[in-house]
């Protein structure tokens, strides 16, 4: 592990206090901290280490490599020179077979116990053969670099919940990090791919705090998929007046109407895309006229037809459950009545019902 600290790796690259203080200020943002905790996530980062960073890839498309290079806050190539020491990835690395082996068995051997593993890509297990990396099976070398990380962030939904590979039939036998490895706290940061201030936003929380962030019951970031994106989407009203788009090119479609009849999955999904959006802040699927396909959930490609409207509970908790077309449009239609009656509620101190008694009502009609 490098012996200078992030501080003072910072200050021999040039960098003044000013432009120091601007780095944790993003750094919070992508943590989604507010602008107060500034001062302590600086005095924090005077005193830590950069921290060793092993990326491996197993069953993917590239795809979660490909966001983390278009994150703003912080950029990639900030992360990887000025906040941690990315000692092996295949795609970022300049080194190339035996040497980059050699890299990695280097890295664990100086920073055992200490360094931070990232997987992206699921792990085959009906055949050693179906990927391997210099010889060596996916599997085997998860485990054996797994032994001396101080934490896993498994990054990509094939990562965390197995993803496309593991969708039906599974011809790979694939499985998620977590299925392989359990006496290592691990990270999900799903999403297919993830979004790239997510995964930077996270390897920083480690970095400043030293520890995880607070996870909700699928092992993700909470304050990033604490929320659904139908929770958080700029739609929702359309969708408490009961205004769907029937067709991606009608009049409702044009006026910007919700898209759960078109299929959206918004609100059994969790993430921070109608909020963080991508392309630095441009936009998100939904905003772009297109429904949300769960891509952060597990087994989202077993959904059924992303431009199937839900029709049933989903499998998730509780407050995942959506009940189809006609209790969606019956319960947008109740929340829009509410609305109406809003003032005249608060006058006589009744409490609003919340989205999950209305989906319960929904589905009771």
């Amino acid at each position: 592990m490098p012996k200078n600290t992030l501080g003072e790796h910072l200050r021999q690259q040039g960098m003044s206090r000013r432009s120091f203080l601007k780095f944790c200020s993003l750094l919070a943002s992508g943590m989604a901290l507010s602008p107060a905790l500034v001062p302590r996530i600086a005095q924090a980062l005077e005193a830590t280490r950069r921290p060793s960073v092993i990326w491996l890839s197993f069953q993917e498309c590239t795809g979660c490599t490909e966001s983390l290079t278009r994150s703003h806050t912080p950029t990639v190539e900030g992360l990887i020179f000025d906040a941690i020491s990315l000692d092996y990835h295949h795609t970022l690395q300049a080194a190339s077979g035996h040497a980059a082996e050699a890299a990695r068995e280097e890295a664990m051997k100086e920073n055992f116990g200490q360094y931070i593993l990232v997987v992206d890509g699921s792990i085959p297990l009906d055949n050693p053969g179906f990927s391997t990396i210099a010889g060596i099976s996916n599997l085997d070398m998860l485990k054996e670099t797994a032994k001396g990380a101080a934490a896993i962030v498994a990054v990509g939904t094939c990562a965390a919940f197995g993803g496309l590979p593991k969708a039906n039939p599974n011809p790979t036998g694939a499985v998620p990090v977590s299925d392989i490895i359990t006496d290592k706290p691990i990270i999900n940061v799903s999403g297919c791919p993830p979004i790239p201030v997510v995964i930077t936003g996270v390897l920083a929380h480690i970095l400043t705090f030293g520890g995880l962030p607070e996870l909700d019951d699928l092992g993700r970031p909470a304050a990033f998929y604490g929320q659904s994106i139908h929770d958080r989407c700029y739609r929702r009203p359309f969708y408490e007046k009961g205004l769907f788009a029937e067709t991606f090119d009608d009049e409702g479609a044009k006026k910007g109407w919700c898209l759960y009849k078109l299929g959206c999955k918004g609100p059994v999904t969790f993430n921070a895309c109608a909020t963080t959006k991508w392309n630095e802040g441009t936009s998100f699927p939904i905003e772009s006229g297109h429904g949300c396909i769960g891509c952060s959930e597990p087994d989202f490609w077993d959904f059924g037809g992303f431009y199937e409207a839900l029709s049933r509970p989903t499998g998730q908790t509780g407050k995942n459950a959506v009940y189809g077309v006609a209790a969606g449009t019956a319960v947008g239609a109740a929340v829009w009545a509410m609305n109406r009656a809003k003032k005249e509620e608060a006058v006589r101190g009744h409490e609003k019902l919340t989205m999950d008694e209305l989906n319960r009502e929904g589905e009771e009609s």
